[in-house]
């Protein structure tokens, strides 16, 4: 090799490693600010969320919670991609609306961590999102039967519960919503309510507060375990559902005791 061709192959070099530098240090810029400290009381309620989920068999090794930061509504916290059960306040981090991880920290991320940047962007109601595959809960999703309460601890279901199917927004896929293209047809099909179920895949619960989310994940569960026993068991007789006034005075009634079932699941899950 001639030097001038030395040369020519070392600028080369240098020019492609400068230019990997400056790529490496626009994605560090293009990283979003945070928006703050958290109170450790949030941060540690949010760690229980993941335990009790998976205490109350909504969740096992998949399946996430996260919930809105508490001074930037554009912010929300989650734990890393990480089994429910093994959730510490270690592996919770902040996203922004586009579920961009504000500091990484070679920490990877959910999946599908855009169901909750995109309801979250959509509902500014919402304080919380689950997202779970609890068992029950499925063959309501592929099966045409809706999900209705017929208990008086999931009212909240009584405005109906939809089905959005993935293969409507993106034909054959592995079933994730891995785009927040995804995440924003997910919303759409939510829209005002509670709970949505996703066609041969799980379900999404939003809530006011981590507690209320929470409490609606495990008694959306149960109210579908029950439904399909009353199903099997009424035959030809039919079932007995919440009317819209009955359900309406018991979400009203239930709503003021979420914090007894909460402090009572925390305690079992995790021993504090």
């Amino acid at each position: 090799m001639s030097h001038p061709t030395r040369r020519t192959f070392l600028a080369a070099g240098a020019a492609m490693l400068a230019h990997a530098v400056i790529a490496r240090a626009a994605h560090a810029q293009a990283a979003p600010a945070t928006a703050g400290p958290v109170d450790p009381a949030l941060i540690d309620d949010l760690v229980a969320a993941n335990r009790i989920l998976v205490d109350q068999g909504v969740v096992d090794g998949y399946g996430h919670v996260s919930v809105r930061h508490p001074a930037d509504p554009q912010r929300y916290l989650m734990s890393r991609s990480i089994a429910p059960e093994l959730v510490t306040a270690a592996d919770i981090m902040e996203y922004d609306l586009d579920s961009a991880a504000v500091d990484a920290r070679g920490r990877t991320s959910y999946l599908e961590r855009f169901i909750h940047g995109e309801i979250y962007r959509a509902r500014p109601d919402v304080r919380a999102i689950v997202h779970n595959h609890s068992p029950s809960v499925i063959p309501f999703g592929v099966t045409g039967a809706p999900l209705r309460p017929l208990y008086h601890m999931s009212a909240f279901l009584a405005g109906g519960v939809p089905v959005w199917d993935i293969h409507a927004a993106a034909g054959d896929s592995d079933m994730l919503v891995r785009t927040p293209a995804l995440g924003r047809s997910l919303a759409q099909a939510l829209g005002a309510r509670p709970v949505v179920l996703m066609r041969g895949h799980g379900a999404v619960v939003v809530g006011a507060s981590l507690p209320q989310a929470v409490f609606r994940s495990v008694y959306t569960e149960v109210n579908a375990r029950l439904q399909a026993q009353a199903i099997a068991l009424g035959g030809g007789g039919g079932v007995t559902y919440l009317s819209p006034e009955e359900a309406a005075r018991a979400e009203a009634a239930v709503a003021g005791t979420l914090g007894r079932p909460w402090e009572l699941w925390k305690r079992k899950a995790t021993g504090r």
